[in-house]
């Protein structure tokens, strides 16, 4: 697991939903339940130029370092509004999220490990010549560059919002397959991510979006996932999947629009790290990425990290009273006092067969429709 409290300077100022107790509180939970003995923590260090200007623009970085020299915004470079204000140290505190990412991109690389995990990335909004949305330089980008210099890569993004930077940044690049599972664009920022979203020149077919009408339960979102992950997974086998995890998508975030659980994000995690055995030599890194409620956050994260370890983690398991001390100290609230939301999760896989008449079945059969014959996969029958 890439972390180090270094990582805690990445913070937009007080009132700004990125807030990094939702990190600390993370990483306290992880370790008041043991399991941090189960991880290789390692802290991460900054991003180089180089690994930078895969992605990104070097007008950018200098922007970037503008910003966070003399505090001044740079609108050409979506730096100094209110989703992405100016801070001192801008430049190191994006470089060391999108470091982390690199260095575990290099461990998977290189076979030093299986599984990765960095908490504090997932900055999927961020494009090659703009910061945008929380996001200053596009972590998931930079590992995807780095793990496609040894083969293809599969990349999920379950945050409640289009991943719609790594979608641009590669879209005509078929060594590279973005799927994202998201609310759908019309009441949701950043309104891109509609299913005819396909790619374009040599990656027509490689961005796949699903986008999930606003009444999804957690039944829906698995099934959703399920539908659209596994045939192409199973169709590309990449050298690695990564996977973005923001969990905006529960109920209590206050910027999604989606209500799935904590228990069902646990089983989405599962889910991922299978498919990854199967389809992809079991190379994996997971990352953080939206959710901005300071209870729900750690929980799903700390099931992240259980899932990267191989530790088995019951959402029943209580929390830690360590754990909610210090969730009450920091934020003035009641703590949760077991690891899920109480609730059983059952979903029906998409193979046992689809209903025309059911929303969340017609949302997944118009990306099938989209992007599936591009890749050689029957829309109905893969």
């Amino acid at each position: 697991m890439m972390w180090s409290e270094s990582l805690l300077a990445y913070h937009f100022g007080p009132g700004h939903p990125m807030d990094p107790r939702r990190l600390e509180l993370t990483v306290c939970l992880a370790e008041e339940l043991g399991l941090l003995e189960h991880l290789d923590v390692r802290a991460p260090r900054l991003a180089t130029d180089a690994e930078l200007e895969l992605v990104h623009d070097p007008a950018l970085l200098a922007a970037v370092r503008r910003a966070g020299a003399t505090g001044e915004p740079q609108p050409g470079f979506g730096l100094g509004d209110s989703d992405t204000p100016v801070f001192p140290g801008m430049f190191d505190a994006a470089a060391r999220v999108a470091g982390a990412a690199a260095e575990a991109a290099g461990l998977l690389a290189s076979g030093q490990a299986r599984r990765a995990f960095s908490p504090a990335g997932g900055m999927h909004h961020a494009v090659a010549s703009s910061a945008a949305g929380f996001c200053v330089f596009n972590d998931l980008a930079v590992a995807i560059a780095l793990l496609r210099a040894h083969g293809p890569v599969v990349y999920v993004d379950l945050d409640v919002h289009h991943g719609d930077g790594v979608q641009q940044i590669f879209e005509s690049d078929d060594r590279v397959t973005t799927i994202s599972v998201h609310q759908h664009p019309r009441s949701i920022f950043p309104h891109t991510g509609y299913p005819t979203e396909t790619g374009s020149g040599a990656g027509r077919g490689h961005s796949v979006n699903l986008a999930l009408p606003e009444d999804v339960t957690d039944a829906g979102w698995l099934r959703g996932l399920d539908a659209v992950v596994e045939p192409v997974l199973r169709e590309v086998r990449p050298f690695a999947l990564v996977t973005q995890h923001g969990c905006d998508t529960h109920a209590a975030d206050p910027l999604g629009g989606l209500a799935i659980s904590v228990e069902a994000q646990r089983e989405a995690a599962r889910m991922l790290a299978g498919l990854a055995d199967a389809h992809a030599s079991g190379r994996w890194l997971a990352v953080g990425g939206g959710g901005y409620d300071l209870t729900v956050v750690p929980r799903v994260w700390t099931h992240v990290a259980a899932v990267v370890a191989g530790v088995g983690l019951d959402p029943a398991t209580p929390t830690p009273e360590a754990w909610r001390q210090r969730a009450r100290a920091l934020t003035g609230q009641p703590a949760p006092e077991t690891m899920g939301d109480g609730v059983t999760v059952r979903w029906r896989p998409f193979h046992a067969g689809h209903d025309p008449a059911d929303a969340v079945d017609r949302a997944i059969m118009a990306t099938r429709n989209a992007a599936f014959p591009c890749l050689g996969l029957d829309p109905l029958t893969a």
